[in-house]
């Protein structure tokens, strides 16, 4: 495919994400790149990826080997989503945290995503609201880059803040540990703050997790249903965990509400524009988001128009890799100098495939 690369929107201590170009379509996806060398990491991603197709996760667009300014760059291409995480949507909105008919939404679509993802036998291994991004129509799981299948042996990975008691004592790391780090999740939308709040040294927080006995505070602000569906994720033993399928029934998602989370289901919601490649620098730096976008806080509002105001409050997009150090940044412009590689030199590079 040829491609041209435009700012960039991630950047870590080794790879970079930006935005990338169709020449043929004009499409924008986003490419994650780094030297081949030290792509390991983006080559389990790919193969993961590249074998799953879901509404509720971010699609995977292609891979290619080039060279650049003599060096020889690993490219994922995924699908843009011009919106950036659910944590910038969070603190973007009004008082840092969002309300109970938001967090019923995106939990619904984040349930999806991993349910499908665990019938297809596979292990996200780091659900957190920095991994959600959001689209106008709602949410999908991006960064795979810890997710393995659920039979597969190896260390364990994720961020320790949403670490199941058994992940953080090393013992196992399996579906229910989703549904753990789902949980924290919701209370990270409800709080504005993280699971353990009161908590932030990492090697306390995995003590707090696996050995005290104590469990994530629930937010008083949440009614009887939210509290009783985080009951049912954030269980000391795995095994009293509730499965995605299971939850996808709880009543804190079914009911009246539920036809307008199912109207609020992603289809295709990357832009498939040019156009849509400098949306965010049409923005003038001084100007806020929120004075240009009135959010709905209730009342008479549907589901899908609360989603795309929110989508617009969350304001810069963060393509945000916290195992790989990625910083938000932005740089306009276009970098030059990819030079795809031949079919026989990508083969002899990339191993396993």
């Amino acid at each position: 495919m040829d491609w041209t690369r435009g700012h960039t929107i991630g950047r870590g201590s080794t790879a970079t994400v930006s935005v990338a170009t169709s020449i043929q379509s004009g499409d924008v996806f986003a490419v994650k790149s780094v030297e081949l060398s030290q792509s390991g990491f983006l080559q389990r991603e790919q193969k993961i990826l590249s074998s799953i197709i879901s509404p509720f996760i971010v699609s995977y667009k292609g891979c290619e080997v080039t060279r650049k300014n003599n060096k020889v760059m690993y490219n994922l291409f995924l699908e843009y989503m011009p919106s950036g995480s659910l944590s910038n949507a969070i603190h973007a909105h009004d008082g840092g945290r969002l309300d109970e008919s938001l967090i019923r939404i995106f939990t619904y679509q984040i349930l999806q995503g991993l349910d499908y993802l665990h019938l297809n036998g596979l292990v996200h291994c780091d659900i957190k609201s920095s991994n959600i991004l959001v689209a106008q129509s709602g949410a999908k799981i991006a960064d795979f880059g810890c997710a393995k299948r659920v039979e597969q042996q190896g260390p364990i990975a994720g961020t320790p803040m949403f670490m199941a008691p058994e992940v953080a004592r090393g013992e196992e790391q399996g579906f229910a540990s989703d549904i753990w780090a789902l949980g924290c999740t919701v209370i990270e939308m409800a709080s504005g703050g993280t699971p353990w709040h009161n908590v932030s040294d990492p090697v306390s927080i995995i003590y707090r997790a696996g050995y005290s006995g104590h469990l994530p505070e629930f937010p008083c602000c949440l009614s009887e249903q939210a509290r009783d569906f985080l009951d049912k994720c954030l269980r000391g033993d795995p095994k009293e965990r509730w499965t995605a399928s299971q939850l996808l029934e709880h009543p804190f998602l079914v009911g009246e509400f539920n036809k307008q989370i199912q109207e609020s289901t992603p289809s295709s919601t990357s832009p498939t524009s040019i156009l849509d490649q400098g949306i965010w620098n049409s923005l003038d730096e001084s100007e806020s988001l929120e004075s240009l976008v009135l959010v709905p806080s209730g009342g008479e509002s549907s589901a899908g128009e609360r989603i795309r105001g929110l989508s617009l409050l969350s304001g810069e997009p963060s393509w945000d890799c916290d195992d790989q150090n990625w910083i938000t940044a932005r740089e306009g412009g276009s970098e030059e100098g990819d030079t795809v590689m031949d079919d026989i030199e990508y083969k002899d590079q990339v191993d396993g495939w």
